[in-house]
């Protein structure tokens, strides 16, 4: 990445040299895996992702991301919750593990983040390891599937900031059954739903900082297919 990019970093010392740690980041590139690791092993520690197969298909990016241990996962397989079971152990063992809550790269159309799946806050209520944000911004400038091509050369600025870990307290010493202070409980829906939306705010907000923008609310892909399909039954026929 050195030859890619030039770093402008900040924030490290939210990455903890010891312990587990769930480290999450926004994904809008194929090529930001790779600027995340690079940063977290700057910080101290060995970067450990559950990342989509395909990602180790991509030229280039593929074979550096597969020599180092990281965890492929087939989206929508029964290898999806082995994989979270993996990183829980990882976490359990006291080390760092990274996440894109999305498991995608954003549809939101101008790269924020959108909603978040919930394997991140089940992991984190879970595990009770912090969940510390990384926002990252300037791959694109790297890496673009939408363009051809899709690499351009030289070293581009790139910036990565760690955050503060989200504060999860609400969540986690909640008193109520099944919200997640109790080891094995069960956890409500909508109670995933919300410690999910509070790490996605938390990526969202810290992403707003770098870029020098208003950020937008989370972008929903469902709704947006849903009004995209009212729209398209309203229109009149010929």
């Amino acid at each position: 990445m050195l030859l890619l990019s030039k770093r402008e970093w900040s924030g490290m010392e939210h990455v903890p040299l010891t312990g587990p740690a769930i480290l999450v980041w926004n994904h809008y590139s194929d090529i930001d895996p790779l600027v995340v690791a690079h940063y977290v092993w700057n910080a101290g520690r060995h970067p450990r992702f559950l990342l989509k197969e395909s990602i180790l298909r991509i030229p280039v990016v593929g074979p550096v991301v597969g020599r180092t241990g990281q965890i492929p996962v087939k989206r929508g397989s029964a290898d999806a919750a082995d994989a979270v079971r993996v990183l829980a152990d990882e976490l359990r063992m006291g080390h760092v593990v990274i996440m894109s809550p999305e498991g995608t790269v954003t549809k939101e159309p101008n790269h924020w983040p959108m909603k978040g799946k919930t394997g991140v806050a089940r992991l984190a209520l879970e595990t009770g390891a912090p969940v510390i944000p990384i926002v990252q911004w300037g791959a694109l400038a790297i890496h673009d599937r939408g363009r051809s091509p899709k690499f351009k050369f030289g070293r581009k600025p790139v910036t990565v900031r760690a955050l503060p870990a989200v504060d999860l307290d609400r969540w986690r010493t909640a008193p109520t059954e099944g919200s997640g202070a109790v080891p094995g409980a069960e956890v409500p829906r909508e109670t995933l739903a919300a410690v999910t939306d509070r790490i996605m705010e938390s990526l969202r907000d810290g992403l707003a900082e770098i870029r020098g923008e208003t950020a937008p609310e989370l972008f929903d892909p469902r709704r947006r297919r849903s009004e995209d399909r009212d729209r398209e039954e309203s229109e009149p026929t010929e």
